[in-house]
């Protein structure tokens, strides 16, 4: 049966395909996208070298001997020679130290039972491996450094402190050396513990009266007591080498410092050839006079101050020896910060290391990205 015109529809049905989307001249074909972004990656990821230009890296400045003090004489020197000690530590923040009261074979005894720690295998020390913040004691870690034939490493470094934990640590690994090397080093301390705070009583008495950075470092700026840096300094080195290593200890000095919050630095270092001091604004040496301990400024000591005395870091320096040296840094806070404070050394600082901060910024690049890619999907 026939439809009649009237029953037929307005307009039929367009069943014909939409025409196809117009292509834009500048697209690139899906290779040459590819090779676009490997060239991106591929300078992205390139790691560069880095090297330290001459006119930023400090230059070594030797200077004349700073002024000695006679330790006998402190309570009564007149205030000329004193203002004279108050000058050098405002301006390079050290002096020497002459008749202290300490028996020669009370340090020799401490020097020789010290070289025991640096006779310890790689295999032992690595039990008693520093990894700061978490703990500030023990062996520097090792960052592979290349012993040559025939010579060792510049210097080795330990950190000893009065705790616990070192003792079970060491004890655990040289059972019957560490306790006649630790009792040596406590008796050593304790006559050095009195040095230090005759000097920073003097150095109090010469201050204005009490300010808002004597407050402060009561409250605490991280002063753990007492400890001590020992250093093994090895012997007939290439002046390539020792070059080498002095530019290290500047760059390591100058980031790193020292990890114990401290008042007074006191060197034990008689026989070193030069005696170098270490700062954010320079690099300064001079060669210590015979049985002379050198005192440096700490961090404490520059906040009580209001900033008069620079804090500094130093370092003796062995050259041509024939046999390895030792030597010692006792580094010292007042008792009235170490009991305010009430900081554990076998707790460390309460820091985030750079290792914590890398694994930190990799995840979060990679939700950034995942989140990036799940938006532009969907």
């Amino acid at each position: 049966m026939a439809l009649s015109p009237e029953s037929m529809p307005e307009k039929p049905f367009d069943f014909r395909a939409p025409p196809p989307s117009p292509i834009a001249s500048g697209r690139r074909s899906c290779a040459t996208n590819e090779d676009v972004l490997s060239e991106f990656l591929e300078h992205s990821l390139r790691v560069p070298d880095l090297v330290l230009p001459d006119k930023v890296f400090p230059r070594q400045n030797f200077i004349e001997n700073p002024p000695k003090i006679d330790f006998q004489l402190l309570s009564s020197m007149e205030s000329d020679s004193l203002s004279k000690i108050l000058d050098s530590i405002a301006r390079i923040g050290c002096f020497q130290l002459v008749n202290y009261g300490i028996e020669g074979e009370c340090i020799r005894s401490a020097l020789a039972a010290a070289a025991g720690i640096f006779q310890l295998p790689p295999e032992k020390r690595r039990a008693v491996t520093r990894s700061p913040p978490e703990k500030l004691y023990g062996f520097e870690e090792d960052h592979g450094e290349k012993e040559e034939e025939g010579e060792g490493k510049v210097s080795e470094e330990f950190v000893w402190c009065r705790g616990a934990g070192l003792k079970l640590e060491m004890e655990a690994i040289w059972p019957v050396g560490y306790s006649n090397f630790s009792e040596k080093m406590e008796s050593l301390l304790c006559d050095i513990e009195k040095v230090a705070e005759k000097i920073l009583m003097a150095i109090r008495q010469n201050l204005p009266p009490k300010t808002d950075y004597e407050n402060d470092m009561k409250q605490g700026q991280g002063g753990i007591g007492s400890g001590c840096y020992l250093y093994k300094h090895s012997r007939n080195m290439s002046a390539e080498k020792c070059s080498g290593s002095l530019r290290y200890d500047v760059i390591r000095m100058l980031i790193r410092g020292f990890d114990y919050s401290h008042a007074l630095c006191l060197h034990v270092c008689d026989g070193s050839s030069e005696f170098h001091v270490y700062s954010k604004k320079g690099w300064v040496s001079f060669c210590p006079d015979k049985d002379a301990m050198v005192i440096t400024v700490g961090d404490q000591t520059q906040a009580l101050s209001g900033g008069q005395f620079k804090h500094v870091i130093g370092r003796p320096i062995y050259k041509g020896e024939e046999e390895d040296c030792i030597s010692m840094a006792f580094l010292y806070s007042p008792p009235s910060t170490t009991n305010t404070t009430k900081v554990d050394p076998q707790k460390g600082k309460n820091t985030i290391s750079l290792s914590q901060q890398a694994i930190a910024a990799i995840v979060l690049t990679l939700v950034y990205h995942i989140l990036v890619f799940v938006y532009n999907k969907f």
